[in-house]
């Protein structure tokens, strides 16, 4: 395919077949996605449709491990030799051109016909199967306006004995043929540029393991790993497998997968990435996942089909397109006859009618659009933004309100002891007992209070006689110390007095935090002191939000916490508005409001119960850390849990579309000021032809830009 006209032909071939329900041509990638009845639809008919339209193709097998991307394109056939000999035969035309040099008419068509009919065979076989199938692209302009320029010499050079040697047009064919071939050959070269993100994930992609079979290490190929083999990964090796690692300590750098910048450590029992690369330790690793079943294949998946999608935008482009070459070819036709007519010259009424075929090249409009995609979803996976799909990109640069949830994602999602009180004034004292009551349960808060005394390096006891009371806590004993651990509830049926820690409890509780109760019950019970539990914002959290507000982005929480607690978050982070004691149902309720009162809203979470908000959003942004199901729901994933990754991914965004809307000014103006200097005869044929083959090449060459771009999220905090 060589612009837009040829890839709303082959959509429009596609579309045709019973039981397609959609069909979209990528021009850039060219690759087309095709949705529908499974029962009807065959490759061998999508790819007989494809031919019919006057092209080629092959399926593409996602069942292998090779992705889409790396599929030979038709590309290729624009190699680098047919523009270098078109490049040597025009070259003495040229110097004719500017020069006292005479060249022999003959010599002229000598040097002009193997350019005009070997070199620019492929635009009269690719304009003729446009011709048949009752449309028109780029190549038929470019066949009909070098034909035209090229048979009127032909016709000047036999009339020459009659008439005279007078001047010859042979340069003019010749030359934009090359520049033609130039312009795609160059275009091709950018084009490869915008894939570059989904190579070097490719390239992460390790072949051979080190497997530990029967005690012994085996090299195998990727191929050959199962499920549950033992992985060795020696010191700066890459990471072959997804696993869990089973022995081993190091640090890991995750950056060409996650966008984390600094390696993260890791011990036994954390997960690991296939194409991460291992430091300085050894590890051996299970694997878990593999094939098309890895997170890298999914994150290559997710980035191509992105890449592949058509942004809404482009269903303008799509229409122009479908109308742009016959309206040119009218065009050309008006200008040859009012030259030819009014003007009496029709040698220059050819050459006026041959500027505007040249210079009305739909290829730029037809790149605009998914380049700049291509380039943008590309750059954000680089840095740890997955975008899943072409309308989010569009959406998000749109927003004008983040609703967040909270548990997970502005907090680490699991409590810690924030504050400890004992009646006696011996804080480890009562840590220790705590601790050691609960350190057979995993309950979260259970956790949070042996972490907090392993940190103070704390020794623990046996506990006996422990039994969980549903609702209020558990009791046991210690060291002979029968003990009871458990909310207000509990101290209450067992007739604890509270009362002189009441007014810093309620205090505490005022903040959000949860407060249970540590009493002994021997003898006389007493209370013995109070332990306070708080769910940890993350350090980026603020940042974050702040990012938002700088944007001009209204920042919501929706939490399903109680109100002090949601309120304590907000005003910490200084977000703009709160929501508490939210039911899961009734957070995508909430986001529907805020579509209708506060425009486009990105909804942010990573649990469950965020699915149905996340689907509800004009944009979804899941954490990685979270639930496969909210990552199901979203448009975009962030692969770490950085929240301050959410303005990145508005800013990306918002790059991306400026770049689209670069890229579609250009293009139209370019050919809204073309055509008419054209047909008005203020465009010789060659120049038209050099500015049709930059076109292209410049709107490919301003979307690569967008390769420079950088997060914030991994800026030093000022």
């Amino acid at each position: 395919m060589t612009c837009a006209s040829c890839a709303g032909r082959v959509e429009k071939s596609l579309l045709k077949i019973p039981g397609v329900a959609t069909a979209e041509v990528n021009l850039a990638l060219e690759t087309a996605q095709v949705t529908g009845s499974t029962g009807d639809i065959t490759p061998e008919r999508l790819v007989a449709a494809v031919v019919a339209a006057g092209y080629q193709a092959q399926p593409i097998n996602l069942d292998l491990e090779q992705p889409a991307s790396m599929v030979k394109s038709p590309a290729a056939a624009y190699s680098w030799w047919p523009v270098a000999v078109s490049s040597l035969l025009s070259l003495p035309l040229v110097a004719g051109m500017f020069s006292e040099w005479h060249i022999s008419g003959w010599l002229q068509w000598a040097l002009a016909t193997p350019v005009q009919f070997w070199l620019g065979w492929r635009f009269y076989k690719a304009g003729w199967h446009a011709l048949k199938a009752g449309a028109g692209n780029m190549d038929l302009l470019v066949a009909i306006g070098t034909s035209a320029a090229y048979g009127l010499s032909v016709y000047l050079l036999f009339n020459a004995a009659h008439a005279g040697m007078g001047h010859l047009y042979f340069e003019t064919s010749a030359i934009v043929i090359t520049l033609v071939l130039l312009g795609k050959w160059l275009e091709t070269r950018a084009k490869s540029k915008t894939t570059e993100a989904i190579r070097a994930l490719n390239a992460l992609r390790p072949e051979r393991a080190s497997v530990i079979r029967n005690s012994q290490e085996l090299q195998l190929p990727i191929s050959s790993v199962v499920l549950g083999d033992l992985v060795m990964i020696r010191p700066g090796e890459r990471v072959a497998v997804d696993g869990v690692i089973r022995q081993g300590n190091s640090q890991v750098d995750e950056s060409l997968i996650t966008g984390e910048s600094l390696p993260v450590v890791k011990q036994a029992g954390d997960k690991v990435t296939g194409g991460s690369i291992n430091g300085e330790g050894l590890l051996y690793v299970s694997t878990t996942a593999l094939g098309n079943e890895s997170v890298l294949a999914r994150i290559v998946r997710l980035v191509e089909s992105a890449q592949a999608k058509k942004a809404p935008i482009q269903r303008l482009v799509d229409k122009v397109s479908a109308v742009f070459v016959p309206v040119v070819i009218v065009i050309a036709f008006i200008t040859l006859i009012a030259w030819g007519v009014v003007g009496g010259d029709w040698q220059v009424a050819i050459l006026n009618a041959v500027a505007v075929l040249v210079i009305a090249c739909p290829c730029a409009l037809g790149l605009a659009t998914p380049t700049a995609i291509m380039v943008g979803t590309g750059v954000a996976a680089r840095h740890g933004i997955l975008i899943k799909d072409a309308e989010a990109l569009e959406l998000a640069h749109a927003v004008k309100t983040v609703a967040f949830d909270k548990t997970g994602t502005l907090t680490e999602g699991h409590p810690r002891l924030v504050e400890l009180v004992s009646v006696t004034g011996d804080d480890s004292q009562v840590l220790a007992m705590a601790a050691s009551l609960q350190s057979g349960s995993e309950h979260p808060l259970a956790k949070a209070v042996i972490n907090a005394a392993q940190d103070k390096g704390l020794s623990l006891q046996t506990a006996g006689n422990v039994h969980a009371i549903s609702g209020k806590g558990l009791r046991g004993e210690v060291a002979g110390l029968a003990l009871a651990l458990g909310n207000a509830g509990l101290m209450k049926e067992l007739a604890i007095d509270v009362a002189t820690m009441q007014a810093q409890a309620d205090g505490l509780q005022n903040q959000g935090y949860s407060v249970s109760w540590l009493c002994a019950l021997d003898h006389e019970p007493k209370l013995l002191g109070m332990l306070a539990f708080g769910d940890t914002l993350k350090p980026t959290a603020a940042r974050a939000v702040a990012s938002l507000q700088q944007q001009e982005i209204l920042t919501v929480l929706i939490s399903g916490d109680n109100q002090g607690s949601a309120s304590n978050v907000a005003k910490k982070l200084g977000i703009d508005k709160f929501y508490a004691q939210v039911l899961p149902e009734d957070k995508a309720n909430i986001v529907k409001e805020l579509k209708q009162n506060a425009g486009l809203v990105a909804m942010v979470g990573d649990g469950i119960n965020d699915a149905p908000a996340l689907a509800e959003a004009n944009v979804g942004i899941a954490m990685s850390s979270g639930t496969d199901v909210a990552m199901h729901a979203a448009g975009i994933t962030l692969m770490r849990g950085n929240p301050a990754l959410v303005s990145d991914a508005i800013d990306v965004s918002r790059r991306t579309y400026a770049k689209i809307r670069q890229n579609l000014f250009w293009a139209f103006v370019y050919n809204v000021v073309g055509i008419p200097l054209a047909a008005l005869g203020f465009l010789n044929p060659v120049i038209a032809g050099a500015a049709m083959a930059l076109s292209s090449f410049s709107v490919v060459s301003n979307a690569l830009t967008l390769k420079l771009w950088q997060p914030k999220a991994d800026a030093p905090a000022d």
